[in-house]
C-alpha cells in the first residue's frame, strides 16, 4: 500500500538497529536509499563521517545528493545513549559535550545541510525518545538532547510548511545493540511496558516509513510515540 517508487532517501545511523531496519523498509517500498554511518560501513550505498562536525555533515549530505540526484526523504536517526547511570552533579563536561554533539548538534547540522536540497513535497522524520518527553533520571544529557529534537521538529514543521512535512518518532525501549546490555541486566524494565516487551527495530521503522509516505501527507509537527504504552502522551 505504501509506494515510494522514485523517492530519494537519506537515513542517518543506517548501519544497524532502527536506521538499518528503516532503510530496508524504504527500499522495499521502492525508494532509492543512501545510509549514513559513523563506525560501521553497512554497504556500497553509504556515506560516513562524524556528523557532529558541521563541515563533515555538509560534505556527507552533498555526497548523498550527488549520488541520488536530489533528496525527497530525510530520516535523522543516529545518536548515542551513555548506558551508565550518572547523576547530573557528577556528569563530566566530556560526557555532556559528547552526548550533545552526537544527539543534537549533528541533527541540526544534517538538517541545515539537507534543507536546500529537499524537493517540494519532501519529508523529514527525526528520531527522539520517550526520555525527551518525560525525562530520564541519571541520563539527563540524553533526555535533554532528545527533548531538544522534539522542539526542533515542531520548529521546522512551521518553518518548512507547506512544502515539506516534518515529524518525529519517539521510541521507548528498543531491543537493539545500543540497549541490549541494559535490557539484559535490568529485566524489570519490561514490566513498565504494557505490551510486555521491548520494541524491535522493525517496530520503529514501520511508523517512520508511514510518516515518509503519502498516507501521512497531512501530518506535520507531530510526535508519534512508539513505546508499547509505557509513556502515554495526549
Amino acid at each position: 500500500m505504501i509506494d515510494l517508487t522514485g523517492k530519494r532517501a537519506f537515513v542517518t545511523g543506517g548501519g544497524r538497529g532502527i536506521g538499518r531496519a528503516t532503510a530496508v523498509l524504504l527500499e522495499r517500498a521502492g525508494a532509492r536509499v543512501v545510509v549514513g554511518y559513523r563506525e560501521r560501513k553497512p554497504g556500497p550505498n553509504s556515506v560516513g563521517g562524524d556528523l557532529g562536525d558541521a563541515g563533515v555533515a555538509k560534505r556527507v549530505v552533498a555526497d548523498v545528493v550527488k549520488s541520488l540526484g536530489g533528496l525527497d526523504i530525510l530520516v535523522v536517526n543516529h545518536g548515542i545513549w551513555p548506558p551508565d547511570d550518572v547523576p547530573l552533579a557528577q556528569m563530566t563536561d566530556t560526557q555532556w559535550d559528547a552526548t550533545r554533539r552526537a544527539n543534537l548538534d549533528s541533527v541540526v547540522y544534517v538538517c541545515r545541510a539537507a534543507l536546500p536540497h529537499l524537493a517540494a513535497g519532501g519529508t523529514i522524520v527525526l528520531v527522539s525518545s520517550t526520555a525527551g518527553q518525560r525525562g530520564e533520571a541519571f541520563h539527563a544529557d540524553y533526555a535533554a538532547t532528545k527533548g531538544a529534537v522534539i522542539a526542533l521538529t515542531k520548529s521546522l514543521a512551521v518553518e518548512l510548511a507547506p512544502n515539506v512535512t516534518v515529524n518525529c518518532v519517539a521510541p521507548g525501549w528498543v531491543d537493539t545493540e545500543m540497549s541490549e546490555a541494559t535490557l539484559r541486566s535490568k529485566p524489570a524494565i519490561l514490566k513498565t511496558i504494557p505490551l510486555g516487551r521491548a520494541a524491535s527495530a522493525e517496530d520503529i521503522a514501520g511508523p517512520i516509513v508511514f510518516l515518509c509516505s503519502p498516507l501521512a501527507r497531512h501530518i506535520t509537527g507531530e510526535i508519534l510515540n512508539v513505546n508499547g504504552g509505557s509513556v502515554l502522551c495526549g
